[in-house]
């Protein structure tokens, strides 16, 4: 049974370094474990309010049935005609964003020894509704612009926190969805 220093001298940021090399190591001799879908369901409520369900999911060369689904509301501003009862859409873009930048920046650090004492991000972005709302054609329905702020406290040097920065914005998944083109099919069933 390890000690709990030693289990401390594991655990970088919360991470726990050795499953995260384990796995690491996994992937390396069987490459189809990198592999994951993710599934999501959504359904209209009512206005402008939806509700996300997420049962499975598989990956790891292994189909995962949720204990219980997470369920994600959705509405818009009052001002949008919602009754903005929950984030709207935009928003959870952003909060993806940032989850997903605030993981990777985790992770990678753990991976190199970096200890966070703090780490923060802060966005925002801008949407004209003329694209939305079908008012021209010359302007697209979603962000014009996003802007992200990180505030990385660590004792680790400045250079080694920009270049963990650097290699984190290459790594996240949802960064790399936003700036580079994915297919994305939609049919009616």
């Amino acid at each position: 049974m390890a000690s709990t220093q030693e289990e401390l001298r594991h655990s970088i940021n919360g991470m726990d370094v050795k499953k995260l090399e384990e796995t690491v190591q996994a992937i390396n001799e069987d490459p189809d474990m990198a592999s994951f879908t993710f599934h999501a369901v959504n359904e209209w409520v009512e206005g402008t309010r939806n509700r996300t369900i997420v049962e499975k999911f598989e990956g790891g060369n292994q189909a995962v049935q949720r204990r219980q689904p997470f369920i994600l509301q959705s509405d818009e501003p009052e001002i949008l005609l919602g009754e903005d009862s929950a984030p709207n859409s935009i928003v959870t873009l952003l909060h993806s964003l940032a989850s997903c930048l605030s993981v990777t920046i985790v992770y990678h650090a753990a991976a190199r020894g970096i200890p966070i004492d703090k780490l923060s991000i802060s966005m925002e972005g801008d949407v004209d509704l003329h694209g939305f709302l079908g008012l021209s054609n010359e302007v697209r329905p979603g962000f014009q612009d996003v802007r992200v702020k990180v505030d990385l406290r660590s004792e680790a040097p400045r250079e080694e926190i920009e270049s963990l920065l650097r290699d984190s914005q290459k790594r996240s998944p949802i960064l790399d969805s936003l700036r580079n083109r994915i297919p994305v099919e939609v049919e009616l069933s």
